[in-house]
C-alpha cells in the first residue's frame, strides 16, 4: 500500500443471481481528497460503497483501511476503521432533538440517565466545528432538509470519520443549502478527511474534486484528475458512447392545432385563475421556482387534488377528475416527480408494474391473460431499451433510469393520451437522460401529448414547444420556441 492511500478497493466483484453488479472494480482514496464516483445509473457506484460501508459483502476482493486488510466489511467494523456513509435517504429520527440524534445508540450518560444537557454542549461544538448554526434542541422534524444533511455529517466527523461518503448530497437541497455543504466538505478537505463524493451534477464534480473515478455497467473504467479533464471526456467515458445532442431533433408530425386541453379559470390546490391549452402533439413546459404551483396544478388535471372554480376540458369534454383512476380511465397519465413513492410499486416485478394500469382489460372473469401480460411488458421492455435480466425483476433492483422507463412503458400500454411528465430526469444520469428525451419525442411522434415540469432551464428549453411559466399560484407569462430566453424565464418565474 502507498502511504498516502487511507483506503484501497482492490478487485472488488459482487454477483446477485442473475447480475453481476460489480466487476472487479479498485480504486484508491488518498487522505484529505474528494475523490468523485461518477456513472450512469446502473454503474455500480451504490453497490461499491456499500461494500466500504458494510451493507453489501462482495463476493470476492479486498477492502484495505490504513493497510489493514478485510474481505469484508460489517457497519461496526466499517465506523471502527473511520468510514461513514451519508445516503441519500438520511437516517435522523424526526421526534429528536439534533443533539440526541447526534448521539443516536451513543447518547452520553450520567450514570444510568441520559445526560440531554452533555450532549447538547457537545453538538454545539461539532456544529460550531463546521461552521454550521444549529440549535442542538430543535427537533430534526422541525430542520430543513439541509440542515438535518449538516447532522449526519456532524454525526460522522463525532464518530472520528476519516472516509466519508456522500451520495446524490445536493439532490434533496435549494440553492443556498448547496453552498453551505459545499463549504463543509471543503473545510473538511483542510482538516484532512477524505471524501467520496457520488453525484450525476457534473459541474459540481468539478468544483469540488481533486480526482474522478468513471464506472460504467459495473466495471472500473478510469481515473481523472479533475483540473485536466473535459465535460464531454467524462460523458463518452460514462455512457461508452459520444453524445451529439443532448436534445435530439423531433420531427413535425402534427400541426398542434387541435386543443387537447384547456383550463379555464382554474383555481385549487393553491393556484388561482389558470387559463391554459395544450396542444395536440406538442411539448408544453411548465416553468417556474420551487412552489410555483407546477406540481399542484397537474395534481388537479390528474385527479390528486381537487379543483374549486374553473372548468377542465379534455378531448372537447368537460372533465372533472375525482380520483387518479377517473383520470387514467380518461387517458391522462402522471409521471410523477418522486418516482419511488408515486410512480412505481417497488417491491413488485417489471412485468406487474408496466400490466397494472390495465388488468382489467386484460382480463376475462378475474383472470389474467398470462400471455398477453408478457407480450405487453415484453414489448415495453424492446422499445424502451429497459435494462434487465429478466422480466420478473423486482423493480427496487433496476437503476433510476430504468424505474423511469418502467412508468413510462405502464402509460404507453394503458394508450394514455395526455402524459404529464414531473420532473422525468431528477436524479438521472446523462446517458439515461438522452434515452428519456428520445422517448418523449417517440410519444409526441405517436400523436400524443406530453406536459413537461421541469426545473432544469436548458431541459424546458431544451424539449419544449411552448413554455407557460408559473409564479406563486399563477401564470406570469408563455413564450414560443423562437422567444425562449433564460433571463426572461426566470424574471416571469420571479414575478418581476
Amino acid at each position: 500500500m502507498k502511504d498516502d492511500y487511507i483506503l484501497e478497493l482492490q478487485h472488488i466483484r459482487k454477483e446477485y443471481p442473475g447480475v453481476v453488479a460489480l466487476k472487479d472494480v479498485s480504486l484508491e482514496v488518498k487522505k484529505g481528497e474528494i475523490l468523485a464516483l461518477i456513472g450512469e445509473n446502473g454503474a455500480g457506484k451504490s453497490t461499491l460503497i456499500k461494500t466500504c460501508s458494510g451493507a453489501v459483502i462482495p463476493t470476492s476482493g479486498k477492502i484495505v483501511i490504513n493497510g489493514k486488510e478485510f474481505t469484508h466489511m460489517s457497519p461496526q467494523l466499517a465506523a471502527e476503521n473511520g468510514i461513514a456513509i451519508i445516503y441519500q435517504e438520511f437516517n435522523n429520527v424526526k421526534g429528536l432533538s439534533a443533539a440526541e440524534n447526534l448521539f443516536l445508540g451513543n447518547p452520553i450518560r450520567k450514570g444510568i440517565v441520559v445526560d440531554k444537557k452533555a450532549m447538547e454542549k457537545e453538538a454545539e461544538k461539532a456544529f460550531a466545528q463546521l461552521n454550521i448554526k444549529i440549535d442542538p434542541k430543535t427537533l430534526v422534524g422541525d430542520l430543513t432538509v439541509g440542515y438535518q444533511q449538516m447532522i449526519e455529517i456532524a454525526k460522522a466527523i463525532l464518530q472520528d470519520a476519516k472516509v466519508l461518503i456522500m451520495d446524490e448530497p445536493s439532490a434533496p437541497l435549494t440553492t443556498a443549502e448547496v453552498e453551505s455543504m459545499f463549504k463543509v466538505c471543503e473545510l473538511l478537505r483542510q482538516k484532512g478527511v477524505s471524501i467520496i463524493y457520488i453525484s450525476h451534477r457534473l459541474e459540481e464534480i468539478y468544483r469540488l474534486s481533486d480526482r474522478i473515478v468513471v464506472l460504467r455497467d459495473g466495471e472500473y473504467i478510469k481515473t481523472l484528475i479533475t483540473k485536466d479533464s473535459h465535460v464531454d471526456e467524462l460523458i463518452q467515458l460514462m455512457v461508452g458512447r459520444s453524445l451529439s445532442e443532448t436534445f435530439p431533433p423531433r420531427e413535425e408530425t402534427y400541426k398542434k392545432d387541435e386543443i387537447i386541453l384547456e383550463l379555464q379559470n382554474v383555481s385549487g390546490n393553491g393556484d388561482r385563475n389558470i387559463n391554459l391549452q395544450v396542444r395536440k402533439g406538442e411539448i408544453l413546459g411548465l416553468g417556474g421556482l420551487v412552489g410555483a404551483g407546477r406540481t399542484e396544478l397537474v395534481q388537479m388535471i390528474f385527479g390528486a387534488a381537487k379543483k374549486t372554480e374553473g372548468k377542465m376540458i379534455f378531448k372537447g369534454e368537460e372533465i372533472n377528475p375525482k380520483s387518479p383512476r377517473e383520470a387514467i380511465d380518461l387517458g391522462i397519465a402522471l409521471v410523477p416527480e418522486d418516482r419511488k413513492r408515486h410512480g412505481v410499486l417497488l417491491g413488485i416485478s417489471i412485468k406487474n408494474n408496466i400490466n397494472m394500469p390495465i388488468y382489467k382489460k386484460i382480463s376475462r372473469a378475474s383472470v389474467i391473460n398470462n400471455k398477453k401480460e408478457l407480450e405487453i411488458a415484453k414489448k415495453c421492455e424492446e422499445e424502451l431499451l429497459i435494462k434487465t435480466p429478466t422480466l420478473h425483476q423486482i423493480v427496487k433492483n433496476l437503476s433510476g433510469g430504468n424505474q423511469q422507463k418502467v412508468i413510462i412503458g405502464k402509460w404507453l400500454a394503458a394508450n394514455s393520451e395526455l402524459l404529464i411528465f414531473d420532473e422525468p430526469t431528477r436524479g438521472i444520469d446523462v446517458g439515461a437522460k438522452a434515452e428519456i428525451y428520445k422517448l418523449m419525442n417517440e410519444v409526441i411522434a405517436s400523436g400524443k401529448t406530453i406536459l413537461l415540469i421541469s426545473s432544469e432551464m436548458e431541459e424546458l428549453m431544451g424539449m419544449s414547444d411552448r413554455i407557460i411559466v408559473l409564479a406563486e399560484g399563477r401564470i406570469t407569462g408563455e413564450l414560443g420556441k423562437e422567444d425562449f430566453n433564460q433571463e426572461t424565464i426566470m424574471k416571469m418565474a420571479s414575478a418581476v
